[in-house]
C-alpha cells in the first residue's frame, strides 16, 4: 500500500521531475518509508504543473515491478477465462457479464516515443512534459496507421473498448473524407476480426476519462462532447477532470457515474438547448450546463460548430493587444472593465496568485 509521504521537513519534499521545482515534489511511499520510484508522486504546484503519477499507473506502465507474471501470462490467463466463460454459457444459464479489453491491449497501444497525428497537432499547443502527462492520464494509444486511440476505461479501471480516430497533424481536425483510410472504428470490432475476442462479446460503453474519477475524488468535473475536447481542456484547464461523451446522442445513463460530484457542462455551440433537455432529466445530478460558448461566438464561430477548445485555443494563440503586447486569458476578459491606468496592477496581481477570469452577473443599485 502506497501513499503520499507525510511532511516531515524540507527533507521529504523534492524536486518535481516534471517542472524542475525544487521542494515541490511529494513520493509516493510504503508504509515503511519506502519510496516506489524517484518520478512516482505529485507535484504540489496543481494549478501551473499538475504533475501526478500515481503507483496505479506505475504499475500499469512496468508490470515486471509486481514481481508477477509476465503479460504474457496474463494475456493468456485472460482468453483462458473468457473461452471457459463463453463454454459455460451455453450449457447453463448466468447473468450477462461485463465484456472488456484486456489490460495488456492498452498497454502495448501506448507509445511515448511515436506519436500519433492527434499528438503531433498537441505538440503545437503544449510542452513535452504536459503532453506525456495527457497520454499517461488519459492512456492514449496510436495504431499503426497515426491514428489515435481513445481508449474508454470506467471507473474501475476495465476497459469497455477504445475508438480509433484519424486526425489532420497540421491542424488537429478530423479527418472524415471516407477516400481516406483511417476513419472511426472500434478496439473491439478489430479484435472480432481478428478472432482476438469470441463473437458472444458485447459492447458496454461508459464515459471517456471516466477512470479518473476515482483518481481525482476532490476535483470538480467538466463534460464536453468529443474526446478531442476533453483531452485539449485537459491541458489548457488541468484543474477540472475533463470528461467527453462522445456526442450529443451518448447523454445517457452512462452519466449515473456522476453521482454526487460537481458538474460543468460545455456543450459545442449548436448544443446548449439539447444539452440543456436532456440533462434535465436526471434530476438526481448536479450539472450546470455553462452557455459560455453561445454568449461569446461570433458569426463565424457558429459558421465553423465550434467548442470549448476551439474557444480555449483562440484565446491561448492569441491573447495580444493592439500594440502586439501578450496578455493571459485572465487579464484579457477582465480589462474591459478595468480602467487603463490600472491595467499594469492588475496584471501583475493576476500573475502573481494564478487568477482566472469568472463571468459575474450585472450589479443595479437600489
Amino acid at each position: 500500500m502506497y501513499n503520499l509521504q507525510k511532511y516531515n521537513g524540507i527533507a521529504t519534499r523534492h524536486t518535481c521531475p516534471a517542472c524542475g521545482r525544487p521542494h515541490e515534489f511529494v513520493l509516493y511511499v510504503d508504509e515503511s518509508g519506502n519510496k516506489l520510484a524517484d518520478n512516482v508522486g505529485r507535484c504540489n504546484r496543481e494549478s501551473s504543473c499538475g504533475y501526478h503519477y500515481t503507483p496505479k499507473q506505475y504499475f500499469l506502465d512496468h508490470p515486471e515491478a509486481r514481481g508477477g507474471k509476465t503479460w504474457q501470462d496474463e494475456l493468456q490467463e485472460e482468453v483462458d477465462k473468457r473461452t471457459a466463460s463463453a463454454a459455460v454459457s451455453h450449457t447453463k444459464s448466468q447473468p450477462a457479464q461485463l465484456c472488456t479489453i484486456p489490460d495488456e491491449v492498452v498497454r502495448r497501444s501506448i507509445k511515448y516515443n511515436r506519436d500519433s497525428n492527434f499528438i503531433t497537432f498537441l505538440r503545437t499547443l503544449f510542452d513535452p512534459v504536459v503532453i506525456e502527462g495527457l497520454i499517461g492520464e488519459y492512456r492514449l494509444g496510436v495504431a499503426r496507421n497515426g491514428s489515435v486511440i481513445f481508449y474508454q476505461l470506467d471507473i474501475q479501471g476495465r476497459c469497455r473498448t477504445g475508438k480509433i480516430m484519424q486526425y489532420d497533424p497540421e491542424t488537429g481536425h478530423r479527418i472524415k473524407d471516407e477516400k481516406v483510410p483511417g476513419r472511426i472504428t472500434w478496439v473491439h470490432s478489430l479484435m472480432k476480426k481478428l478472432e482476438q475476442l469470441p463473437e458472444s462479446w458485447e459492447l458496454s460503453q461508459c464515459l471517456f476519462g471516466e477512470h479518473l474519477l476515482a483518481e481525482y475524488q476532490d476535483k470538480p468535473v467538466a463534460l464536453v462532447e468529443s474526446e478531442k475536447t476533453a483531452v485539449i481542456c485537459a491541458g489548457l484547464m488541468p484543474k477540472f477532470i475533463w470528461l467527453a461523451t462522445g456526442g450529443k446522442s451518448q447523454i445517457n445513463d452512462r452519466l449515473l457515474v456522476l453521482k454526487g460530484r460537481k458538474v460543468v457542462a460545455y456543450p459545442d455551440v449548436d448544443g446548449f438547448q439539447e444539452w440543456t433537455e436532456k440533462l434535465a432529466k436526471y434530476e438526481d445530478l448536479h450539472i450546470t450546463v455553462s452557455p459560455i460558448l453561445q454568449q461569446e461566438a461570433t458569426p463565424e464561430d457558429l459558421d465553423n460548430h465550434i467548442d470549448i477548445a476551439d474557444w480555449l485555443i483562440m484565446l491561448k494563440t492569441h491573447p495580444v493587444d493592439a500594440s502586439g503586447k501578450r496578455h493571459s486569458v485572465a487579464f484579457l476578459k477582465a480589462m474591459q472593465y478595468i480602467a487603463p491606468e490600472y491595467h499594469d496592477n492588475v496584471e501583475a496581481f493576476i500573475e502573481e496568485f494564478e487568477l482566472c477570469y469568472i463571468k459575474g452577473a450585472e450589479v443595479s443599485e437600489h
